[in-house]
């Protein structure tokens, strides 16, 4: 089973949930799709055993058989050539790594060679795997260290992704073929408005959903409003408590230090498996 949580704006408690209910559960590879800053192994306080450079395929010119014929140019819809007078000037931030180019060249003077964009990092922590991607400063191609993190899903297995905050395409490309997303939010205007915006996308991708409350009591009821007015279901509300804020404070997860909320996690995670029976995965057919 692949459980993505996700939230529509950053600082929602996002990753807490997804830690806390990894510890609730136990036996579950928890992946860290935040890789522009990640931040559930600084709770899991547990330093990667095995790290690994995540590259992505670029166009690299021999100048020898380039005519500045411009196909390539012409052809990559990104922008990330330019055919000046006598050389072809290569973009790195423009670029998709769709590999057009190469296909397209009619000299062969195109070939691809990998570019590092960040890091990949893995850890056992008792019975959890973790993995979480690190992407370097100023790296656009967030997507493809994402799928490098991913590819550490392992089916028959529960698979918790901590997607990054946001509706933007690395946003999508956790959520993709996930059994079913969790919506982290809080009771302000700002939780209101960002929650909305989380929805529309996860009801494009027909993905079955639910919310967790996070610092109930700090607002208003008008997210419950909007769950009610949309049919989502509010899983469970994590009240505003000054205990839980010290211990996120302290990077500590607050099940371990609060044991009575493991079984409202393992009580939510059900009530998830209850939701997904007989559902169709998103996307299965790709898999």
């Amino acid at each position: 089973m692949i459980l993505t949580i996700a939230s529509g704006k950053g600082g929602t408690g996002k990753t807490s949930v997804a830690v806390n209910l990894a510890l609730s559960l136990g036996n579950v590879r928890l992946l860290d799709c935040d890789v522009e800053e990640p931040n559930a192994h600084l709770l899991l306080g547990q330093p990667p055993t095995k790290t690994q450079s995540v590259t992505t395929p670029v166009p690299q010119i021999d100048p020898s058989k380039c005519t500045l014929c411009g196909d390539c140019a012409r052809f990559c819809r990104y922008h990330a050539l330019f055919v000046a007078p006598k050389e072809v000037l290569f973009y790195k931030d423009l670029c998709h790594s769709c590999g057009a180019c190469s296909v397209v060249c009619p000299t062969g003077a195109i070939t691809e060679v990998g570019r590092e964009i960040g890091t990949l990092h893995t850890a056992t922590v008792g019975d959890l795997f973790l993995a979480y991607g690190l992407l370097d400063i100023g790296e656009p191609v967030v997507s493809r260290l994402i799928s490098a993190v991913k590819r550490h899903i392992v089916r028959d297995a529960l698979n918790i992704l901590d997607a990054p905050p946001g509706t933007a395409c690395p946003v999508i490309e956790t959520m993709r073929e996930s059994d079913f997303i969790l919506l982290v939010a809080e009771p302000t205007p700002f939780g209101l408005h960002d929650l909305s915006l989380a929805l529309d996308v996860v009801e494009q991708l027909g993905i079955p959903r639910g919310v967790v409350l996070n610092r109930a009591g700090l607002g208003d009821d008008s997210v419950h409003e909007l769950c009610i007015s949309r049919d989502v279901p509010v899983l469970l509300e994590i009240p505003f408590d000054r205990r839980i804020a010290e211990l996120y404070s302290r990077g500590v997860p607050f099940v371990t230090v609060m044991p009575e909320w493991a079984p409202r996690f393992r009580r939510m995670f059900e009530h998830v498996q209850e939701m997904t029976k007989g559902v169709q995965p998103s996307g299965s057919s790709q898999r």
